[in-house]
């Protein structure tokens, strides 16, 4: 079944912070894929999402996916992979070796060790959830809409409109006549 191509676009300003990214990208992620089950396995799940304060924001952060991306052509073994310019990169746990290359290449910071600190884990954008047809978990559990799955189109337009909002804001501003 072909699934949805897009990435995740974060707006800041919509962020509360809550962490319910974190944790359903941890239960996504977990041998039972439910809440009570994950609270309950041996090895915690863990998320692949990342909340950065910065300034007055939170700023959830998670891989870019990126179209050339630093990490695969680092990797010593093959186990990060890009089959398509668009998709999503994939890490496969039992070709990692734990080598720390990938960590330092990634331009976002958010690759990381896992809690035993012998394998890289990374965004894998919930490639199994998009086969269902179904939204990443971090998009689909954030309350505020701060994370929305876009096609890159979408994500452009979407970019597009802000910057012409913000334009006719400031022409608008610097055509009225100032008061004296």
């Amino acid at each position: 079944m072909a699934h949805k191509k897009g990435m995740i676009v974060v707006d800041p300003t919509r962020c509360l912070g809550c962490r319910s990214c974190e944790l359903a990208c941890a239960v996504a992620h977990s041998a039972s894929k439910t809440l009570v089950g994950a609270l309950s396995e041996s090895a915690p799940p863990e998320s692949r999402v990342a909340l950065e304060c910065i300034e007055d924001l939170v700023v959830p952060l998670q891989c870019r996916h990126c179209e050339e991306a630093p990490c695969v052509a680092v990797c010593p073994t093959k186990a990060l992979t890009k089959s398509e310019a668009e998709g999503p990169v994939l890490l496969n746990d039992e070709l990692c070796i734990g080598c720390k290359a990938c960590i330092v290449v990634c331009p976002f910071g958010v690759i990381c060790l896992s809690r035993h600190g012998k394998l890289a884990i990374k965004c894998d954008l919930c490639v199994e959830r998009l086969k269902a047809g179904q939204e990443p978990a971090c998009v689909a559990s954030c309350p505020t809409g701060a994370l929305r799955f876009e096609s890159t189109a979408e994500a452009g337009e979407s970019v597009r409109k802000r910057a012409a909002r913000e334009f006719l804001v400031t022409f608008r501003a610097s055509r009225e006549p100032e008061s004296e």
